[in-house]
């Protein structure tokens, strides 16, 4: 029973409701860096154990709390909560402290509970959220241990797994780590648990920027269950950031989970889309194809697939993968699924488009039926209009297209630029994406597409001017410093002032390969022949591009090592056998891989 309770005859009906008023009072504890507030104020006592002392003695706290005195109020209630050794007074001491913005006072309410009541999984949840408000993070590590022994074995991976999130503004993220490792220690080697200690360890290393003690361990956490997908979603993480060493694990898991039915496919999506992401299309293929026929009922699988189809011109193939998808889902009620929906129905618009079937474009467009797609089901109608010969048509369509939402406006000038860049109209699409960053001034995003669209345009000076206009304002931009390096390094101009600017690119994304290419191609142009080999079979590497291909086949075709040119760009054109770059060098070389 509450020992709050007690019967009604016991006190007058009047400071009844004062005291429920004076409760009522508390609500989210908000003052000190977001610290989460209790889901509800105390309830009004009503229990013979409220003795008439007592209730006055919480009364008066409450008074003082609403008269402006919260550092009296605090006292009256932690006094009470500690004779009563009552959870629910000790919270509303922490809320009253919180609210006057007294962190240390919280705290020390917070510490006062978890002693009195040990064991308490609200008690060390206060405490340790408190300690990373204050700025603590160094003291968090046994109170995380008793959080984490003190949760039920059967939710303990879930609160393990959080971690991270909890700790991810820790201003020394080397404090928190340690903490983190200290709390963890217990769980480090459990059967049950292990691996989710260790990816919570790799993931903080990540917070550290230690991509290599994040790879060791996620292999750790792998040893200890190697079914769990908890290290190889790390894993799956690493690799998107160039981290390939990570990958064995990732396959060695989606071996291990087969065993645990064909529902079991959360990694296995998960590199798929990390395949997808990183252009290793022929690698996503298969990892999709195995996917669709492990767990045909399943219909992400082959929404990805029809999607890379659709990429490799496979049509016919691709119709398929997205009619399953759509008869898989069609009369799945959630929100997540009807966006999927939608970019089926998007994605069969476009085959019926490149197949010049317009009415069945069309028809497909129709379909969409969710507000927030709409504009880009009317992008598709106008690529449709544009096929015909209709571009003023199709531009006249979105611009018309009406504002429901605040970024609608924006979403329409994306629009028109992209259908304008789909057909080649650069001068054009320039010219949206300078109204575009007219009308959104702070938005640096616009400015650097406007800036790539006048290279496009035949507008060199204007590119650069613009960029250097977007370094001064966002020094830390990296793509614009690459791509005025890359570009001055293209046109084989001022080459130690390009390698100068795509040398401060890699400073700031050092793992970016897109990067790496543009300094690879930079050293090509300075003569730096053998290291520009390098740098760019470590960037084709990371990430396969058609247009890496095409720099590394050319640098490989003039070191004499032409077989080896020609095979990196037929894999280029598989990739991408309309990649610009690519057509234009087998052309400028006079090959025909």
């Amino acid at each position: 029973m509450n020992p709050l309770s007690c019967p009604r005859t016991t006190r007058p009906r009047r400071l009844t409701a004062a005291l429920a008023i004076a409760f009522g009072l508390g609500g989210a504890a908000h003052a000190l860096a977001q610290t989460p507030a209790p889901a509800s104020p105390p309830e009004v006592p009503s229990s013979s154990s409220l003795d008439a002392m007592l209730f006055y003695q919480l009364l008066l706290g409450e008074l003082n709390v609403r008269g402006g005195d919260p550092g009296a109020g605090y006292s009256l209630i932690l006094d009470a909560a500690r004779r009563q050794k009552d959870p629910a007074l000790y919270r509303r001491a922490v809320e009253v402290a919180l609210q006057g913005r007294s962190g240390e006072s919280a705290l020390a309410a917070a510490r006062a509970w978890s002693q009195a009541l040990p064991g308490d999984n609200e008690a060390d949840r206060f405490v340790l959220q408190i300690l990373l408000a204050l700025n603590r993070a160094g003291e968090t590590g046994p109170v995380l241990r008793e959080l984490l022994q003190s949760t039920p074995a059967a939710s303990r991976n879930d609160a393990i797994n959080a971690i991270p999130q909890t700790f991810a503004r820790a201003s020394d993220k080397a404090l928190a780590l340690a903490a983190v490792r200290d709390g963890l220690t217990p769980f480090m080697n459990q059967p049950a648990h292990g691996a989710s200690a260790w990816t919570t360890l790799g993931r903080m290393e990540l917070l550290n920027d230690r991509p290599a003690a994040a790879v060791d361990a996620a292999r750790r956490g792998h040893a200890i269950d190697p079914a769990s997908p908890y290290p190889a979603l790390l894993a799956v993480e690493l690799l998107e950031r160039g981290e390939s060493e990570a990958e064995p694990l990732i396959r060695q898991q989606i071996d291990a989970a087969r065993s645990n039915g064909p529902r079991d496919l959360g990694v296995a999506i998960s590199y798929a889309r990390a395949l997808l992401d990183l252009q290793r299309l022929r690698d996503a293929r298969v990892q999709l194809e195995r996917l669709t026929t492990r767990a045909a009922d399943q219909p992400e699988p082959w929404l990805l697939l029809g999607s890379l189809q659709l990429q490799d011109r496979a049509y016919d193939a691709a119709n398929l993968s997205l009619q399953t998808y759509i008869g898989l889902v069609r009369d799945a009620p959630d929100e997540r699924v009807r966006r999927g929906l939608t970019q089926a129905y998007l994605l069969m618009a476009e085959i019926a488009e490149k197949q010049q079937d317009f009415v069945a474009a069309n028809a497909w467009i129709d379909r969409i039926d969710n507000p927030q797609d709409i504009i880009a089901a009317q992008q598709r109608r106008a690529s449709v209009l544009a096929r015909q010969g209709r571009l003023a048509e199709a531009r006249q369509l979105l611009r018309e297209q009406p504002e429901r939402r605040p970024e609608d406006a924006r979403l329409k000038l994306l629009a028109e630029a992209q259908l304008l860049r789909d057909f080649k109209a650069w001068r054009e699409a320039y010219e949206v994406y300078t109204e575009a960053a007219k009308r959104f001034p702070d938005d640096p995003d616009l400015l650097y597409d406007q800036a790539l669209m006048a290279e496009r345009a035949g507008l060199p000076v204007e590119m650069e001017r613009l960029l250097r206009q977007l370094i001064q304002a966002r020094p830390e931009h990296h793509h614009a410093y690459n791509a005025l390096g890359y570009s001055l390094a293209d046109r084989n101009e001022r080459l130690p002032e390009a390698k100068q600017l795509i040398e401060k690119a890699v400073s700031l994304a050092p793992n970016d390969p897109y990067i790496q290419d543009s300094l690879g191609w930079v050293e090509f142009r300075l003569g730096n022949t053998e290291r520009a080999l390098t740098i760019l079979r470590e960037a084709y590497g990371k990430r396969p591009d058609a247009e890496i291909a095409a720099h590394l086949g050319e640098v490989l075709w003039v070191k004499g090592q032409r077989d080896e040119a020609l095979r990196i760009w037929r894999e280029g054109l598989l990739l991408a056998n309309d990649n610009e770059t690519l057509q234009q060098t087998l052309r400028r070389l006079n090959v025909k891989p």
